[in-house]
């Protein structure tokens, strides 16, 4: 079964306390679903189209667990911290094996 990594870009942050509040309560969250955090910053260098946005990486074993970690009570208590704080783009996208 291949991988599946939930991919966040942040558009916009209009509360950076209620992000710092939706960080404190995603991360365990996200951990205790099985996610580890391989990226968390804003971009070194951006080409072509890309934008210069605050990026998140995190890799799941499946995309089952990774949607089943963002349809968590945990991770939607999360977001109710977040509220309109941000401006976000997710996606999950499954590894590409081998």
């Amino acid at each position: 079964m291949a991988k599946a990594y939930w991919i966040a870009t942040y558009r916009s942050i209009a509360d950076p306390d209620a992000l710092a509040a939706y960080a404190k309560v995603s991360g365990p969250a996200i951990a205790a679903a099985g996610g580890r955090v391989l990226v968390r910053g804003t971009p070194a260098q951006v080409y072509e189209a890309g934008l210069n946005e605050r990026t998140v990486v995190i890799e799941f074993d499946s995309v089952d667990a990774a949607r089943a970690a963002h349809d968590s009570e945990a991770y939607q208590h999360a977001l109710s911290l977040l509220g309109e704080g941000a401006v976000r783009d997710i996606r999950i996208v499954e590894g590409a094996e081998g």
